[in-house]
């Protein structure tokens, strides 16, 4: 059994040990936010569907530029050989590394009111938050479908059946295309994690958007700010 402890300045008793008891009174606020939050969204509720918006419209924007420049390059550096290959794959391989924090202290680098691109007026606003978004995809895109390419030319494809078809008059064209439709199903992947990627980001999205309600709150700053206050529902 433990005795009180009991100093100079101060005494300690037993209970101090002891931790809170957990009941369904105490643990209530899961249910209680859970309740609020279907409230919020049943009521529409202004602050939360322009969080969603947020969210939506700057995730769909850089996953499309993403896609729109990180596939074809990433085909290229898994199909074909040029001069350069290794060195963008040494850099895309090498951006997957990349801390977030430090990507979204770059590109506000760039774009503050002092930076080179300060002119334009993108820090604080959507396409601010774009561009550190599209960086953050863009890795993701180029490696993992050059990587797909390549995998599925050396894996499942023999080199000799190129060759073969090339001789019988097939155009490299063709060739190409049916390699693209072999990794479909490959390269719907990489873009599902690339949003994923996407769609969580806090770090850029607070950096580069300032988190400002109504304009470039996203779920996940919204998240991390109402939690850290208490408001579970909010959060």
């Amino acid at each position: 059994m433990i005795e009180n402890i009991c100093g100079p300045e101060y005494c300690l008793r037993p209970a101090d040990f002891t931790p809170p008891a957990v009941n369904g009174i105490e643990m209530g606020y899961f249910s209680d936010g859970f309740h609020k939050a279907i409230n919020l969204l049943l009521h529409m509720d202004d602050a939360t569907f322009s969080a969603i918006t947020a969210t939506l419209v700057s995730t769909s924007c850089a996953l499309g530029v993403a896609m729109a420049l990180g596939l074809p390059l990433g085909f290229l550096l898994g199909y074909t050989n040029f001069p350069g290959k290794k060195l963008i794959r040494l850099v895309s391989d090498t951006l997957l590394a990349f801390p977030t924090v430090l990507i979204g202290l770059i590109v506000y680098a760039l774009i503050t009111y002092r930076g080179p691109l300060g002119q334009w007026g993108l820090l604080f606003t959507l396409p601010g938050m774009v561009i550190g978004q599209t960086i953050l995809a863009l890795p993701i895109i180029i490696s993992w479908t050059a990587q797909a390419v390549y995998g599925r030319m050396t894996a499942d494809l023999d080199i000799r059946c190129r060759q073969t078809l090339l001789t019988l008059g097939a155009h490299p064209s063709q060739l190409a295309l049916l390699t693209l439709l072999e990794v479909r199903y490959e390269i719907g992947m990489v873009c599902v994690t690339a949003f994923g990627r996407v769609v969580t980001e806090v770090g850029v999205a607070m950096m580069l958007g300032g988190n400002i309600r109504y304009a470039t709150r996203t779920m996940t700053t919204a998240i991390s700010l109402e939690t850290s206050k208490g408001e579970f529902a909010q959060g």
